[in-house]
């Protein structure tokens, strides 16, 4: 469009949508710096280095370090969702979900989506201890994230996928364990036979074949 003296100028839908995709765009490097400085090491400064932005540019999104943080936090979410629940989404309900969301999660770590690793395990050590938004904006990620492993062990129960006296509470905490124990060995070594070790273990775990799809038993 063009103004009254005829330049042309950017629609304001345009604008925004140019100023969504530069606040996404900074929100991802924040998120992949934030697994290796973690979320306190997270600042204007480092990430306008990162970007190569000014500082004052990036004020304009984020009016403080608490606010850069929880907004990193959405964001890291907004990918895991993409990555790893999504897809889990798609199987056969029931103990298909549970293989497909354990594997999502070990090929979220195999692409490495994040240089050093998953961004809520990291998050969860670092923001454990110190009280605030992003502590509850992280823990309250981790909850929702194993409850939906509990949803998937309780179909699977119900639809006599697993024996009738499998804790869903337990064992999503066993499977929840296993994926954290996967990404510290990961991160540790770089070694994607501890992916494969890990996917073995779940597989054992649930009953299924070790040469099973993530979609269903053998």
């Amino acid at each position: 469009m063009t103004d009254i003296a005829g330049r042309t100028t950017s629609s304001p839908r345009r604008t925004r949508a140019d100023g969504e995709r530069t606040r996404r765009a900074i929100l991802r490097e924040a998120a992949s710096l934030a697994t290796v400085d973690g979320l306190e090491g997270l600042s204007i400064g480092n990430l306008a280095a990162a970007l190569g932005m000014s500082k004052s540019g990036l004020y304009a999104h984020f009016g403080s370090k608490q606010e850069l943080q929880l907004a990193t936090v959405e964001e890291a979410g907004r990918i895991f969702a993409a990555e790893v629940v999504e897809p889990a989404l798609t199987a056969p309900a029931g103990l298909g979900q549970l293989l497909a969301v354990c594997e999502a999660f070990f090929e979220h770590l195999q692409r490495r989506t994040f240089p050093g690793g998953c961004f809520f395990a990291g998050a969860a050590l670092e923001m454990g201890t110190r009280p605030g938004p992003v502590k509850e904006a992280v823990a309250a990620f981790q909850s929702a994230f194993v409850d939906l492993i509990r949803g998937f062990v309780a179909t699977a129960i119900e639809q006599h996928e697993l024996p009738p006296d499998e804790d869903p509470d337990g064992l999503a905490f066993e499977l929840n364990g296993i994926i954290l124990a996967a990404d510290a060995n990961f991160v540790l070594r770089g070694n994607t036979g501890v992916l494969d070790m890990a996917r073995r273990v779940v597989r054992r775990r649930l009953g299924v074949g070790s040469d099973a799809s993530a979609s269903g038993r053998a």
